[in-house]
């Protein structure tokens, strides 16, 4: 049997694109991936990503917003850096792990200025789209890094 490989989502506040991407990869592809999310900063659990994440049928409620340094006993094979403030001061991880960098808007940023909720949400939806398109092509796009 073939051992998981151990992945690290890592966002600024790991509130919102962290999750969905843990999210989407338990749900897709637990039988490869071991997925961990935290971020830099904690900065809670987005209601709005748990909104939209469970329409797409991934419930995610019970996560909660971790900082990095939770994990630093484990041997991560990749840290998927998910936003560009978390690439530009990801933490050093002791041990193997690969470093990569693939970013995502940020929904609470776009969705600030929307005038309705559903128009906020409907930013939420296209990131959690293409963080789940993403996720789908795991792991080939990491091997091939």
């Amino acid at each position: 049997m073939l051992q998981k490989l151990k992945v690290l989502f890592l966002c600024t506040g790991n509130s919102c694109r962290s999750q969905m991407a843990e999210g989407w990869t338990r749900a897709l592809k637990s039988d490869q991936i071991a997925a961990y999310s935290a971020g830099i900063e904690t900065h809670g659990l987005n209601p709005n990503a748990v909104k939209v994440m469970f329409e797409a049928g991934v419930d995610i409620w019970g996560y909660r917003s971790k900082l990095a340094s939770e994990f630093k006993n484990i041997t991560f094979d990749y840290v998927i850096t998910v936003c560009g403030h978390a690439n530009e001061n990801c933490p050093v991880f002791i041990g193997k792990a690969k470093v990569l960098h693939v970013g995502f808007d940020d929904p609470p940023a776009l969705a600030k200025n929307a005038k309705t909720e559903e128009e906020a949400l409907n930013h939420y939806r296209r990131v959690r789209d293409e963080i789940r398109a993403f996720v789908e092509g795991l792991p080939e796009f990491l091997t091939e890094r």
